[in-house]
């Protein structure tokens, strides 16, 4: 269809991530099959007609990735008012995050070498699983015990620290590996599923009842710096977070600090007989 095209030509040109772009491509193609009328055609009501249907069945974020996905394509590709049509509020729900024994458990329950690299890796870098496929061998610095995200979110490059413990194990498994470009992969990225399928089998091995995803072990790298008393700002640029804002929801779920508070309860009746 000839307006997808170039609604993927529009994103691509303004560099909106491959992810970004397939989504969009999925909620518009979904739209234009429902409504059934020509893109000339199309008007406010239709979106609202559209999104009205998905708030039974489908999530308040779900829906605002539509609603953006739609908002684009009849701004930039269609060239048409889009501003009587209301958006929901996102959903503000605190990231699940495991304990460290959890995490401990998790890493135990690797059944590869490669595996237990990906899940250690994801939890000490705080590194998102689309940035972990595409790092790569020349990203490293294992001197420095550094290395590079190259084009993460909002095409941004950032510093992560590599754990020391980590640094002999990544140089040994490499070592037999010269033909990869990719820390785990030879010339072509492995798939983020592939990295949610290792750490759905981890999780499951280790008797882990939380949800568990590479995303978990992120919020959980996040919410463990904060709790052992990294400066905030600090999480942020190792998280590549754009606005503080956005690392502030990890001061909301330091659970280690909340048991440490001293429940007024248990003090109330201290001294009342002396």
């Amino acid at each position: 269809m000839e307006v997808l095209e170039k609604l993927k030509t529009e994103l691509k040109i303004r560099g909106f991530s491959p992810l970004t772009v397939r989504n969009y491509t999925f909620f518009v193609e979904k739209f234009l099959a429902q409504t059934d009328k020509k893109p000339t055609e199309l008007n406010e009501d239709d979106v609202k007609a559209y999104l009205s249907v998905m708030f039974d069945t489908k999530s308040k974020n779900t829906i605002m990735l539509a609603a953006a996905s739609l908002k684009f394509f009849y701004k930039e590709v269609l060239k048409k008012n889009f501003e009587g049509i209301p958006l929901p509020k996102k959903e503000r729900r605190l990231p699940e995050v495991l304990t460290k024994d959890e995490v401990r458990k998790l890493i135990d329950s690797t059944d590869t070498v490669k595996s237990r690299l990906i899940v250690s890796l994801l939890y000490s870098t705080g590194l998102r699983v689309s940035e972990l496929v595409n790092l790569k061998v020349s990203d490293l610095n294992f001197d420095e015990k550094t290395g590079w995200v190259r084009q993460g979110k909002g095409s941004k490059d950032r510093l992560f620290v590599v754990s020391g413990s980590l640094v002999g194990e990544l140089k040994e498994y490499l070592e037999t590996r010269k033909e990869n470009e990719f820390i785990f992969s030879k010339a072509k990225a492995l798939t983020t599923r592939n990295i949610q399928k290792i750490v759905r089998g981890c999780k499951e091995r280790a008797g882990i009842n939380k949800k568990t995803t590479p995303h978990t072990l992120r919020h959980s790298f996040a919410t463990h710096l904060l709790e052992q008393g990294t400066d905030i700002r600090t999480i942020q640029a190792m998280l590549g977070h754009s606005s503080l804002n956005t690392t502030q929801v990890y001061t909301h779920i330091s659970s280690e600090q909340l048991k440490k508070v001293e429940n007024p309860l248990d003090k109330l009746f201290e001294n009342v007989n002396e």
